[in-house]
Formats: structure tokens, C-alpha cells, sequence
């Protein structure tokens, strides 16, 4: 997305606990009590042992000069609550691959929990069947899309929806 236009940027989620940092911002058991103390939580979830947090403040610092955050879950229910409790337009889109892709991949990357892994791609899929549609704007099946391409689809429909009154 990023070769597309500089202004997409990855949202790293606050990480409490431990495993790989790569793509977080790690963060103590404190700064997510303070998080939630002040109510800046906007959603939270726990996996592999962990918490991973979307946060308010965080999201704010991701849009600064009109970047536009890319948030990755695995949850319906944190697409909708980050949707819900945070005001901007979001653009709902469902990155799918097969279950043996899943494996391939994680196998690939050189993971060390591909059980793990293959046990969170169940959850997801259990977690979207009582929603086919949820709202997706845009559904791309990674088994047979190419990364560039995909990313192209995603922008032409931000580009459309932006460009929309």
C-alpha cells in the first residue's frame, strides 16, 4: 500500500508481553492500566499469551498529516469496535487465504507457533461465519491475488470512496 502512496502507514498495536517485537509498540501492564484508566483503549484483545491493544492516542499519532493508518485484526468484533469508537472512515477489508496457506507461510517466515497459528486461522474463521458480508467494502482472497494487486483494489476503492460526497 505504502509504494502506492506514502500516505498509508501500518499501525503498530501496543504489545504487552513477550515473543516478537517487530511491528509493535511494546508496552507494560502500567501504560495499558493508564490506557484504560483514562478510557483511550479502543480495542484490546488477547493471543499467543499476550494483549494487543488499539489505542486512541496511538491511532491519533497514526493519522498525523493525513497519513492513513492501516490497522490489522483478526477480530470481527475489533473491526467493529474500532469503527465504532473511533471517528474516521475506515474502510472495512477481509484478507483471506486458506487454512494450508496459513501453514505455508507461518512455515516459511521461520515462525516457531505455526500451531498456534493455524489454532488463531480457526478461531477467525469460526469468529466470521455468522457474518458473511460484516460490512466488508472489500474482500480479497490472498491465495490467488497477488500482494500488488491486492493492494491496488484497496486503494481504487479508498480513492472511489474518498472521492464520493
Amino acid at each position: 500500500m505504502a509504494e502506492l502512496d506514502a500516505r498509508y502507514v501500518p499501525f503498530h498495536r501496543l504489545k504487552v508481553g513477550s515473543g516478537k517485537s517487530a511491528g509493535y509498540r511494546m508496552g507494560t501492564q502500567e501504560e495499558l492500566a493508564g490506557l484504560e484508566a483514562r478510557g483511550d483503549v479502543v480495542y484490546r484483545n488477547k493471543r499467543y499469551g499476550n494483549v494487543y491493544v488499539v489505542d486512541r492516542p496511538g491511532l491519533e499519532q497514526a493519522m498525523e498529516g493525513g497519513k492513513i493508518p492501516i490497522v490489522h485484526l483478526g477480530q470481527v468484533a475489533g473491526v467493529e469496535q474500532v469503527g465504532a469508537l473511533f471517528p474516521a472512515r475506515w474502510v472495512r477489508v477481509l484478507l483471506w487465504c486458506s487454512r494450508a496457506s496459513t501453514a505455508e507461510r507461518s512455515r516459511q517466515r521461520g515462525d516457531t507457533d505455526t500451531a498456534a497459528r493455524l489454532t488463531a486461522w480457526d478461531a477467525t474463521q469460526a469468529d466470521l461465519a455468522p457474518y458473511p458480508q460484516a460490512g466488508w467494502e472489500v474482500r480479497v482472497d490472498t491465495d490467488v491475488t497477488k500482494p500488488r494487486d491486492a493492494a491496488q483494489q484497496i486503494d481504487a476503492f479508498i480513492r472511489s470512496a474518498v472521492a464520493q460526497p
